[in-house]
């Protein structure tokens, strides 16, 4: 029998718990033939704390573990069985597997996060904000287009009266 990707569904906070101690009855009841990978699905976010970058891992789906497994009765009792485990997602004793594109695409949000980090606030088109380092420190400015790919916000700020866009980090700027 193939191995599916299945999710399940966790007390919410609990999800690194929850996949530590899956893995343990995994091994306790010797059926890791069975099972392929448990991931919790996170990504990496830049923050801004005392004013120093940090990073840190935030869930993008917080109550909710991905397990890549052979789904019999024996797994799905192990799973099922975990502490902190509420059940499968779309249904009781046959739960529904994802497809495998939709898995694929879960694991590279994963990978993409880990290599470039999203930043943690989120700033609008059309909000305003002040720039807290770089050349135009202290300007304030307006949100004119967002550059997710590479990590930047276009600021339109006011140089000599005129508005001037400027291109620069999520972490270099502050909501007003």
């Amino acid at each position: 029998m193939a191995k599916k990707w299945y999710v399940i569904h966790a007390y919410s906070g609990y999800e690194n718990k929850v996949k530590q101690s899956l893995e343990e009855r995994i091994k306790l009841f010797n059926v890791e033939d069975s099972f392929d990978e448990v991931v919790v699905p996170t990504e990496q976010v830049l923050e801004m704390v005392r004013g120093k970058k940090r990073t840190t891992q935030r869930k993008f789906f917080p109550g909710y573990v991905l397990v890549k497994m052979e789904l019999n009765d024996e797994t799905w009792h192990v799973v099922k069985d975990t502490p902190k485990v509420t059940g499968f997602v779309g249904g009781g004793q046959s739960p529904r597997s994802i497809s495998e594109e939709e898995a694929q695409s879960l694991l590279n949000r994963i990978a993409e996060g880990e290599m470039k980090p999203k930043p943690k606030i989120a700033f609008e088109v059309g909000e305003n904000v002040r720039v807290t380092e770089g050349a135009f420190a202290n300007f304030t400015g307006t949100v004119d287009e967002i550059l997710l790919d590479k990590g930047k916000v276009r600021v339109l700020v006011s140089i000599f009266g005129r508005p001037t866009p400027i291109e620069i980090e999520f972490s270099q700027i502050e909501k007003i």
